[in-house]
């Protein structure tokens, strides 16, 4: 199973979460996970789609209508960011403080308090590796714990992140769909308003009607820039339901006779909020 990042990265927590006793297998960017699931490296992969703080992560909505890859599943993962250093460090040493950009965003506040200085990487589990193979003094990284133990670092400071509610939602991606199960379930799709309605107003409105005429729940709605059509847009909707379901199936039907295009990503088992 595919991921983004190094041993102990919140995406490798994410797919074990998924498939306890799955083989991770980290790549260093959000493409390799994508080429890696159509290419049949992996069985599966799991990418960030969105975190409950920082929003939605927009390279992953990008690949996701870039490739022919389904959406099988979705994992709500609680993310809680540790302060770690070599063994030996004290807080009061500490000056600069390595990780992800959306980690480093997640802790601004303990930062600002610390008057630490945030230097983006890669990833976060990337960030104590590095450290822990090149430490330098006063330099620390913001990681899971598991990371921390992984390349024998020490933990100085637990739940950094700014607010307890952070919760990061991920994808699980494979080549076909899997069978419907139990349980109640959720659809994603993307799909682009005709000429005509893209610059009028009520466009998106008139759109989506069919939703709320089949009492369907939408439960997200973004827009994203079209890459081959300047001041275009795509939009990506999450909505309650299987696309066998009769309602979900009639509100999807009504999108496409009324959209330029739609792509359906998937339906799949609709995980715990995490609330």
């Amino acid at each position: 199973m595919a991921y983004q990042g190094a041993e102990g990265a919140f995406s490798e927590a994410a797919a074990l979460t998924a498939y306890p006793d799955a083989e991770t297998v980290g790549y260093a960017t959000f493409h390799e996970v994508f080429e890696a699931v159509a290419g049949g490296a992996v069985h599966c992969g799991v990418v960030p789609v969105e975190n409950s703080l920082a929003g939605s992560i927009n390279q992953t909505y990008d690949l996701l209508l870039e490739h022919d890859l389904h959406v099988v599943g979705e994992v709500i993962l609680r993310v809680q960011h540790c302060l770690v250093a070599p063994k030996g460090t004290r807080i009061e040493e500490v000056r600069r403080v390595i990780s992800h950009p959306q980690a480093l965003a997640q802790c601004d506040g303990f930062l600002a308090r610390y008057h630490l200085e945030g230097v983006p990487v890669y990833d976060t589990a990337g960030a104590a590796r590095q450290l822990a193979q090149h430490p330098e003094p006063g330099v620390a990284a913001i990681a899971s714990r598991r990371a921390a133990e992984r390349y024998g670092l020490e933990v100085l400071a637990e739940g950094i992140e700014d607010f307890e509610f952070n919760y990061t939602r991920f994808f699980v991606l494979a080549t076909q769909e899997r069978p419907r199960g139990e349980g109640p379930h959720k659809t994603s799709v993307v799909f682009a308003l005709r000429q005509r309605l893209g610059h009028s107003p009520g466009g998106l409105l008139e759109v989506l009607q069919g939703f709320a005429e089949h009492r369907v729940n939408l439960t997200k709605l973004e827009s994203r820039p079209r890459r081959d059509r300047p001041w275009s847009y795509v939009f990506y909707v999450d909505f309650e339901g299987h696309v066998e379901d009769p309602a979900p199936a009639q509100a999807l039907l009504a999108l496409l006779r009324r959209a330029s295009f739609v792509k359906v990503l998937g339906s799949y088992p609709m995980a715990p909020n995490g609330a």
